[in-house]
């Protein structure tokens, strides 16, 4: 189980860097930096976002879908508040930042081979 969680937290780290090269409006000053993002992301994710998801969900319905969207803002913007060395320009920044991260996680993952049938 703790692999599990140090493999997610290495494949978070690679996938931020990857974005914040990749993005002018996201800052990650090192690989420490990185490391600390992932795990406030990972608690975040873990604590926060089901707590927003379930107050907001009448909107979220009424959308579509998409305010989930802004609740992923939310937490990346969060993020950049409590880490530093993390800094988001803007909305539409942590809006990339959040959909690339995800992205390149799951292409990740899916290389490294999830155990989830064991």
């Amino acid at each position: 189980m703790l692999t599990k969680f140090l493999t997610r937290v290495l494949v978070t780290t690679l996938s931020a860097l990857f974005a914040a090269y990749l993005l002018k409006g996201v800052h990650i000053d090192s690989f420490q930096t990185a490391i600390i993002l992932a795990i406030v992301l990972a608690l975040l994710n873990t604590f926060i976002k089901p707590i927003l998801v379930f107050f907001t969900l009448p909107i979220t319905i009424l959308t579509l879908g998409l305010f989930l969207l802004v609740i992923n803002i939310l937490i990346i913007k969060w993020a950049a508040d409590l880490v530093p060395g993390f800094d988001v320009d803007g909305w539409w920044p942590a809006l990339l930042f959040s959909l690339l991260v995800s992205f390149v996680s799951s292409v990740l993952e899916g290389l490294l081979g999830d155990n989830k049938n064991k």
